[in-house]
């Protein structure tokens, strides 16, 4: 008797193991349907049947359903954003429990994408309003920047309320919340109150400002030709060499270190007031190891930039704003010596609003925190 009891208890094992296989492969397939969404509607049928299917299984797959956004793209996200949504909205409704603990994993998991983690965090907090004083002061160096922006936010806006400012414990207060922040507008607000307290940060080098280049042109870019053409700049650095620009005038590197807000480069002031121009900027920088890296520019022109003599990056637009960031090239940086190369085209526009010249360029990680790096010197002779 105790024979059959063990081997029933044995196949009952079995079955339960074989079941929840069979429901994971279940889920996982819906997920693949899903993510398997194109562009103008393309699968929109079969992922709207996936989608019903996966949305009626309840709060058991939402730990599944958040996963599956890693690798998802755009259109399959919003999708999958709004099956968690409703499942949650449809189990509150119902007074289903949720798998809080599950979905509180994903969150702690830093290997999940920023948004699968930002969207388990949301659900946290509409099952329990006091997530956020639980969780968010450790948040204040996660790597999701939606996250570690409320962190910070709340960080600060704790550590405002206290009625003495100019204690050295608040300013080591700033300065490491000022360390841990990313995003412009609170990093320009918490400089702001380390300099109502007597300290001064230099936001150039704390960004991550490249402020000595070397200069060259300008080359031709008589109704834009100059963007698509190859000049000699593109093909390697020599700091020596002598080539004919715009009309046939010799050009040749010049080192310039600008000392503008946030590492400003003029070409109006450092080349000329030119028309129809193309100029390049190098720069030579260090770093101590290998490393991925974004190359984040500003500038009013069109421009293209190079890693390492690999392009990067590249917008053939005029005169559409500048604005700190708008241009990002992705890459990875040698341990040791790194070289950028950027060129920036300006056309023939008189108009006074297509008069600007100029770039800005700064070297972070993906979050928008510098890497320290050093200018490499070398003369031009």
């Amino acid at each position: 008797m105790m024979q059959f009891s063990s081997r029933a208890m044995a196949c009952g094992l079995a079955w339960v193991l074989l079941s929840s296989l069979t429901y994971a492969q279940e889920v996982n397939s819906l997920l693949v349907r899903i993510k398997a969404v194109g562009k103008e509607g393309v699968n929109n049928v079969d992922v709207s049947k996936a989608w019903k299917d996966l949305v009626s299984r309840g709060p058991a797959v939402l730990p599944d359903v958040l996963g599956g956004m890693d690798d998802a793209n755009p259109i399959a996200v919003n999708w999958l954003r709004a099956a968690v949504e409703s499942i949650q909205d449809r189990a509150l409704q119902a007074g289903q429990p949720m798998p809080k603990t599950k979905i509180e994993a994903v969150l702690n998991d830093k290997r999940h994408s920023g948004r699968a983690r930002r969207l388990a965090y949301e659900c946290l907090v509409r099952l329990d309003p006091t997530t956020p004083d639980r969780l968010l002061p450790k948040m204040l160096d996660d790597p999701s920047s939606e996250i570690r922006r409320e962190a910070i936010a709340r960080k600060l806006e704790s550590g405002l309320k206290t009625p003495k400012t100019d204690t050295p414990e608040h300013k080591q207060f700033l300065q490491d919340l000022l360390r841990l922040a990313r995003d412009r507008d609170q990093i320009d607000s918490i400089a702001g109150q380390l300099k109502k307290a007597g300290i001064e940060i230099d936001l150039t080098k704390h960004y991550g400002f490249v402020t000595r280049w070397f200069l060259i042109g300008p080359f031709d870019n008589t109704k834009g030709i100059g963007f698509n053409s190859i000049y000699p700049p593109e093909k390697g650095f020599e700091i020596k060499a002598n080539y004919p620009g715009k009309g046939n005038t010799p050009v040749a590197w010049r080192d310039h270190v600008t000392d503008k807000t946030l590492g400003l480069v003029d070409l109006n002031e450092a080349v000329g007031k030119l028309k129809g121009a193309v100029v390049y900027a190098y720069a030579a920088v260090s770093t101590e190891s290998e490393r991925p890296v974004e190359i984040r520019c500003g500038s009013n022109n069109a421009v293209r930039i190079w890693l390492n003599g690999k392009e990067i990056y590249f917008r053939d637009e005029y005169h559409h704003g500048f604005q700190m960031d708008q241009h990002v090239g992705k890459g990875n940086f040698k341990a040791g010596r790194n070289e950028i190369l950027i060129k920036v085209c300006q056309n023939e526009q008189t108009d006074s609003w297509a008069q600007q010249w100029s770039f800005q360029l700064r070297i972070c990680d993906d979050l928008g925190g510098a890497v320290p790096i050093a200018n490499i010197t070398e003369k031009v002779k």
